[in-house]
């Protein structure tokens, strides 16, 4: 069993250890609390199509992504009827989620070094992928490629869609912060 009161995620290790100093000097910042660092990691399954046919699509979603959080996941919701796409109101069509803290950082760890080298072709993230405001979004096309997910049991495989927020004010910054936890940028 896991001592939970003295544990501290590897990354985040990292970060107060070496990162901060990095980023202060590279950027040099006057004050620490100017020093960029993440600020929450959203994870979204969509369902589309599937869960209009079947609601049970996004129930199973919602099971995928809490396994793979490690927190539970919230089903979301039609917020307008949409005749063309026969979606109602309030119907459920995906599961997100919002980690913050250790678990931001377990899941960032996870993402870079066990399920981003499992993907087929790998050759990196987008460098491109950046908001101007130093948030950095991407997505997979197979949320399979975590070891979390049983693959004999999977009914269908998600796409799944990762927004990395951070405190940085430029988008330069942001990669910087991430390049130091060793996103692999392909750019």
């Amino acid at each position: 069993m896991l001592d939970t009161a003295s544990y501290t995620p590897r990354l985040k290790a990292l970060f107060e250890g070496t990162i901060k100093a990095a980023l202060k000097e590279e950027f040099s910042y006057k004050n620490d609390m100017q020093i960029p660092r993440l600020d929450k990691i959203v994870l979204n399954i969509g369902c589309g199509a599937e869960a209009v046919r079947d609601s049970k699509k996004a129930k199973s979603a919602q099971e995928d992504l809490s396994t793979i959080a490690g927190q539970k996941a919230v089903v979301t919701k039609a917020k307008n009827s949409i005749a063309g796409f026969r979606v109602r109101e309030d119907m459920p069509l995906g599961a997100k989620v919002t980690l913050r803290g250790d678990r931001m950082y377990e899941f960032l760890d996870r993402l870079i070094t066990v399920a981003m080298p499992r993907i087929r072709d790998f050759r990196g993230v987008s460098g491109k992928s950046f908001d101007g405001r130093g948030n950095y979004a991407t997505g997979l096309k197979e949320h399979i490629v975590f070891p979390e997910i049983n693959f004999d049991k999977v009914d269908e495989v998600w796409g799944m869609d990762i927004v990395i927020c951070t405190t940085a004010k430029t988008d330069a910054e942001a990669k910087a912060l991430l390049k130091a936890f060793n996103m692999p940028f392909n750019s």
